[in-house]
């Protein structure tokens, strides 16, 4: 008799390799460097609906200042938010960091901004920072004015700065130079951002950058953007409430 042959046993489906995880941030430096060639026609374009608003209307100068800021803001976003979804099919908030977190987290957070502009203000003295009259301080004439740009600076200023640097470029920098360099190089940046309001003087550009630094470690630690924006937002807060308790002492 011949010998039956003994019927091979089914082979195991090979299994397929993990996927490579998402690379973090999944955007890269092409889009940074098309981010800020669009800065300047977007406040080209701001400056136009400015003028173009003038023209029908009679605004003052801290009014066109104001509204100047808030559609710059809305179209370098609109064009963020634009690049996200056609190229990457990606969300906008979630994308730049804007998650939940704890609320001992937050509430850290917006504790810190105080005692960080108060440990500036201390280390400014130190450094005897020359004073410099920023722009808006003399286009506080009266309350409306005043309620504008404390919106512009406790609120507006410190979403779109931290969308900007601690959401957008500060986890390519990380992806590329590791955690703690890129803190500090985004911290610069925004430091560096900020001096032509200062007259490029060199203390003030430390102290911004430092604040800056902060803010980055905030939105490493927690993960979340949220919190360098509460933090940002609390240490404006606190520096504008001294800009108009000295301005009222002076009068």
């Amino acid at each position: 008799m011949i010998p039956n042959d003994p019927i091979p046993e089914a082979l195991p489906a090979a299994v397929p390799p993990p996927a490579a995880p998402a690379a973090e941030p999944f955007w890269d430096y092409k889009d940074l460097l098309v981010f800020i060639f669009l800065l300047i026609p977007s406040l080209g374009l701001a400056m136009l609906v400015t003028l173009l608003l003038t023209a029908f209307t009679n605004l003052s100068a801290s009014l066109r200042l104001f509204l100047l800021q808030i559609v710059f803001y809305f179209l370098i976003f609109l064009a963020l938010g634009a690049l996200f979804r056609l190229r990457y099919r990606q969300p906008f908030w979630r994308s730049l960091g804007w998650k939940s977190m704890p609320i001992s987290s937050a509430a850290a957070s917006l504790f810190a901004g105080p005692v960080l502009a108060l440990g500036l203000a201390i280390a400014g003295v130190i450094l005897r920072t020359p004073d410099i009259p920023l722009p808006f301080q003399q286009m506080l004439g009266n309350r409306a004015t005043v309620v504008l740009f404390g919106i512009l600076v406790v609120f507006l200023g410190p979403l779109c700065e931290e969308l900007v640097f601690r959401g957008f470029m500060m986890p390519l920098f990380i992806r590329t130079l590791g955690a703690a360099l890129g803190i500090v190089f985004t911290g610069v940046l925004f430091g560096c951002a900020h001096g032509y309001e200062y007259a490029w003087s060199w203390r003030h550009i430390a102290l911004i950058s430092t604040a800056g630094l902060l803010f980055g470690w905030a939105r490493y630690k927690t993960g979340s953007t949220a919190a360098a924006v509460f933090m940002h937002s609390t240490f404006n807060l606190t520096q504008f409430v001294a800009f108009l308790a000295q301005s009222r002492s002076a009068l």
